[in-house]
């Protein structure tokens, strides 16, 4: 079936109360991977690449071109609900670019810039977007990392409902991620979330709310916060972290003896990135029904509500 619009899937699943995952790729194991899961589960999947990690020479050459055509081939003839997103740019040229090959739903990176800096960013990218039919998803409020052992939250910041209500009302994107207490690459533990401010921040803004730092966020804490806004989550960390795990250790077999054509790279059962890529997919079919995902694509497609 065709890429659907990113506001359809977020609007199905606010109407019938559960999330849909962005499961963040970085290669064409990984994408399929989280394609594999989508249709075991039966479920709606954002798929796409993130900027945040990748180094700006080579997204600024052929980067962007290249993740949009591959991820455009991979997607044809999927037969699951499914938005394709370049997350979290660095800049507004590489978001628009991003526009430009292929995908239907784009966002920058800006949620430590100025704010009155972002919002005009922000609000050029919506013209241009909305112009092609493709969607916009901005981050209000700031996220700590998990860095080195600890949460480094120097420079971070929690949403406020009133400030986001106006910079919802003054660069009209599609979805907003919000900062409550969700923390990017927290690996160790999970977050604290004040579930307050989520409500308050569902009640000021019109428009669905995304939850990044999936990695570290709270299972007992999903349902309230799909109850109170929340139609998407950001994994990337947690996914990344088994697809390594996995070729580590099916790498430490190795004898020596094999083919390293048949261990790396040739799609048969021998490939260690396959064993990676199973991971990824047995991750994913997780969050998806810990989001309440499974068997949704059916209805999505007919538009009927669960």
């Amino acid at each position: 079936m065709p890429l659907l619009p990113l506001p359809v899937l977020l609007s199905h699943a606010r109407d019938n109360g559960y999330a849909v995952g962005y499961f963040e790729s970085w290669d064409s194991y990984s994408f399929e991977a989280v394609l594999d899961a989508a249709r075991a589960e039966k479920a709606p999947v954002i798929v796409g690449f993130g900027a945040t990690m990748l180094a700006d020479p080579w997204l600024d050459d052929r980067g962007i071109p290249f993740l949009g055509a591959m991820g455009r081939t991979i997607l044809e003839g999927c037969d699951v609900p499914v938005s394709f997103l370049l997350n979290e740019t660095h800049t507004l040229e590489q978001a628009i670019r991003g526009i430009e090959c292929g995908f239907n739903a784009v966002m920058i990176d800006s949620h430590r810039w100025p704010v009155d800096k972002a919002r005009d960013a922000v609000a050029t990218l919506v013209q241009v977007a909305h112009a092609s039919g493709v969607a916009v998803e901005a981050e209000f409020g700031s996220l700590p990392d998990y860095v080195g052992g600890r949460i480094a939250d120097e420079y971070s910041y929690m949403t406020d409902p009133d400030e986001a209500r106006q910079f919802v009302a003054d660069t009209d994107v599609d979805c907003l991620a919000v900062a409550v207490g969700n923390v990017h690459l927290l690996t160790a533990g999970t977050a604290s979330i004040d579930l307050t401010r989520l409500q308050q921040i569902d009640a000021a803004v019109d428009v669905p709310l995304a939850i990044h730092g999936g990695t570290g966020f709270p299972p007992e804490d999903v349902a309230a916060a799909i109850g109170s806004g929340v139609a998407k989550f950001n994994v990337g960390t947690r996914l990344k972290k088994a697809f390594l795990e996995a070729v580590m250790a099916n790498a430490g077999s190795w004898s020596g003896q094999e083919s390293v054509h048949d261990l790396v790279g040739s799609h048969k059962d021998t490939d260690f990135l396959e064993a990676g890529k199973a991971a990824v997919t047995d991750s994913v079919r997780a969050l998806i029904r810990l989001y309440g995902g499974s068997n949704r694509a059916a209805d999505l497609r007919t538009g009927a509500r669960a």
